[in-house]
């Protein structure tokens, strides 16, 4: 079954079902540049969704998807550090783009709320990623594991986050 097909939390494991080889991240193209990090983005937004869904504490979290194979072939210190940091500050994070929101952040879908703070955490915390970057990762991320439709509300909120969080960046990018 295509992981699009899947709730999240199924494809994260949340159900506890024994892991079989469908459990597995989506591949990604051979000798694909900055594979690594993507497939850890993909990681950390499942385990992001299933903090948020279960509880599990972080350590746990990480043991649990690294015995199913799940951090195999992933930047797995990148993985560590998103997940660490975003739940380490989820309500910095969420006010970062709260602003943005046409709803409270408690109605927003689970999955494209864990996209929002993965990608919050990389435009504040990670300046050496360009913010197109970030916002263009996100916006596959939601196409992947979203709602329909939910890749266009991520990329706009997303957009004037990244206005808010780095204004000069942003200013330069668009005069190009």
């Amino acid at each position: 079954m295509p992981i699009r097909d899947q709730s999240l939390g199924e494809a994260a494991g949340a159900d506890n079902a024994p892991e079989t080889d469908d459990d597995q991240l989506p591949e990604l193209p051979p000798k694909m540049p900055g594979g690594g990090r993507i497939r850890a983005r993909m990681a950390a937004v499942q385990a992001i969704y299933q903090w948020r869904m279960s509880g599990t504490e972080i350590a746990a979290l990480i043991q649990q998807f690294a015995h199913a194979g799940r951090l195999a072939d992933l930047d797995r210190e990148y993985f560590e550090m998103v997940l660490r940091g975003v739940v380490y500050d989820v309500s910095g994070l969420e006010q970062a783009f709260d602003t943005h929101l046409s709803r409270p952040a408690v109605q927003l879908d689970p999955v494209e709320y864990a996209i929002l703070l993965l990608a919050t955490y990389e435009l504040r915390e990670c300046p050496e990623i360009p913010f197109a970057a970030v916002i263009n990762e996100a916006t596959n991320l939601a196409k992947i594991f979203g709602a329909t439709d939910g890749h266009r509300f991520v990329n706009g909120v997303l957009d004037a986050t990244a206005r808010d969080l780095r204004p000069v960046e942003v200013a330069k990018g668009r005069r190009r």
